[in-house]
């Protein structure tokens, strides 16, 4: 007897895909465009922009990943949810 293919999550919504993936790549792409920050000046601290610039990045990335992180959980949660409902209603049936 074999035990019938049961999904453990439901479709998929590709706009929480899309905006994570356009944060993302805002975090990596930005900083690789050195061009657009090789300047000495203006100086903060005494420090040349090329250096503040950067470790200006640093917490944007983290924050931009922590926002990618939660989307794709409440989806994915969403998304176990719809099945777990799904299934509720098949058991009491």
């Amino acid at each position: 007897m074999s035990i019938p293919d049961v999904p453990t999550r439901g479709p998929a919504r590709p706009s929480p895909y899309i905006i994570t993936g356009i944060l993302l790549a805002i975090a990596i792409v930005v900083p690789l465009l050195v061009p657009t920050y090789s300047f000495d000046e203006p100086r903060l601290a005494g420090m040349p922009f090329f250096y503040w610039y950067q470790m200006m990045w640093i917490p944007i990335t983290s924050a931009l990943v922590g926002v990618s992180y939660r989307l794709i959980s409440k989806e994915d949660r969403r998304r176990r949810e719809s099945v777990q409902g799904r299934s509720d209603t098949e058991e009491e049936s």
